[in-house]
């Protein structure tokens, strides 16, 4: 068991019947009464953020979880596969468990996260921050269209749309963060 002086950034607890990964948290001591702590958990199941706040001293359930590098192959219809890029073991992980799984590109390493007590449960798959896709249709950008901050749809490697600055074309590369699923800056060869 845990208290509330464990709590930090990335720990994942059994609370309410689900596990939730710690996304922030604030030690608070008010003048008056007890110290508490307030913090916002992400749900390993569905995704869903709750706020919470636990009294200072309550008891947390901590679950052991592992971080282990995984490469992209290829889909398989709904699910995407994946190799272990230590002991060569292929897995299948379904698309609901990939967030932003329409940034994928094979041969990427990706990070999964895995229920070791549970075994091996895999819990979630985090792509890299920022990942670089060739624009493959948008409309035409004008000559002078760099002046203002408006953005228009592009889809990038015929699977993700995502919102680029009037002057990217077709063809054009662009970094694009995994994390928002937003443009943030074209890639010069």
């Amino acid at each position: 068991m845990a208290s509330t002086s464990d709590i930090r950034n990335g720990l994942v607890i059994r609370f309410n019947h689900d596990l939730y990964s710690v996304v922030e948290f604030l030690h608070v001591k008010p003048g008056k009464g007890a110290a508490f702590v307030r913090t916002k958990l992400k749900s390993l199941t569905t995704g869903r953020v709750l706020e919470n706040t636990f009294p200072s001293g309550a008891k947390l359930e901590p679950v052991r979880v592992e971080r282990r590098k995984f490469q992209y192959l290829y889909p398989d219809g709904s699910e995407f596969i994946f190799m272990n890029t230590e002991t060569f073991e292929q897995i299948s992980i379904p698309a609901h468990q990939i967030e932003a799984h329409e940034f994928l590109q094979e041969g990427q390493e990706c990070e999964v996260m895995i229920n070791a007590d549970d075994d091996d449960a895999i819990l979630t798959v985090d792509l890299p921050n920022f990942v670089v896709m060739t624009v493959t249709y948008t409309e035409p950008g004008l000559k002078g269209d760099t002046a203002t901050n408006t953005l228009k749809p592009a889809t990038v490697d015929d699977t993700a749309e995502v919102r680029v600055p009037l002057f990217v074309n077709v063809g054009d590369k662009v970094r694009i963060d995994t994390r928002t699923k937003q443009y943030v800056e074209r890639v010069k060869e």
